[in-house]
């Protein structure tokens, strides 16, 4: 157990005008990992990314719980064995579980870099996408849903379906112009979507032709490219 023995050193140089450059300076790689560790807690604008790199497993927790980088550079940041090791994961998880909910509420690409990286958070990242509440309108980008929905397969039961489709660029709202665009980009990428996004996208476009007027000639080109992304799956 660390007793925070630079506590009153680190302090003492608040009232210098170049407080952090001279903290960095002095502690950042200093020997002692207790003197690096107080200095990844009160370094005033978060730890810098040598710290989270730091040798030292509880310095890195330290920095990483009190960093302000990305996820993606975080957690290829973190010492390994925090990722290793339960005891030592267990550390970061209230900070791991923000970090997902923010991904998940991304575009999912960071997302499903941190889980190539780091597979041994799916758990996390499947909880997030359950239970995390929707905080933006940012949908996920088609192609890195597809590389998650690969590494979920096996667990792609109803409540994670339902979490997954939440996430998905909503069509209910489109008009012509919108749905024929979106439509178009799926058909262009559909040889290499997931079934599930394949499947989920014909049945929202058929509802959503159900309940539009539209000019015979407008409804044939949607229907022949609803039908296209139809064979697909």
């Amino acid at each position: 157990m660390y007793e925070l023995s630079y506590k009153d050193e680190i302090e003492a140089l608040k009232d210098e005008p170049d407080f952090e450059a001279n903290g960095d300076r002095i502690y950042i790689h200093h020997e002692d990992d207790e003197a690096r560790l107080e200095w990844a807690f009160y370094r005033p604008s978060g730890s810098h990314p040598d710290q989270v790199s730091d040798k030292n497993a509880i310095v890195s927790i330290m920095a990483f719980n009190h960093s302000r980088l990305g996820a993606y550079e975080r957690f290829t940041r973190l010492h390994p064995d925090v990722i290793a090791k339960d005891n030592l994961r267990i550390k970061v998880r209230n900070r791991s579980r923000m970090l997902f909910r923010a991904m998940v509420d991304d575009d999912f690409n960071e997302l499903v870099k941190v889980l190539e990286f780091a597979p041994v958070y799916l758990d996390v990242a499947c909880d997030q996408m359950i239970n995390g509440r929707i905080w933006n309108e940012t949908y996920a980008d088609v192609t890195a849903a597809t590389t998650f929905l690969k590494m979920v397969e096996d667990r792609l039961d109803e409540k994670l379906s339902q979490g997954v489709k939440r996430r998905l660029q909503p069509i209910k709202k489109f008009n012509y112009d919108e749905a024929k665009a979106y439509l178009e980009l799926l058909s262009h990428q559909a040889q290499n979507l997931h079934m599930f996004i394949r499947t989920h996208y014909v049945l929202e476009y058929t509802v959503w032709l159900e309940h539009i007027s539209l000019h015979p000639l407008q409804r044939i080109v949607l229907q022949k490219q609803i039908d296209f992304l139809k064979e697909k799956t």
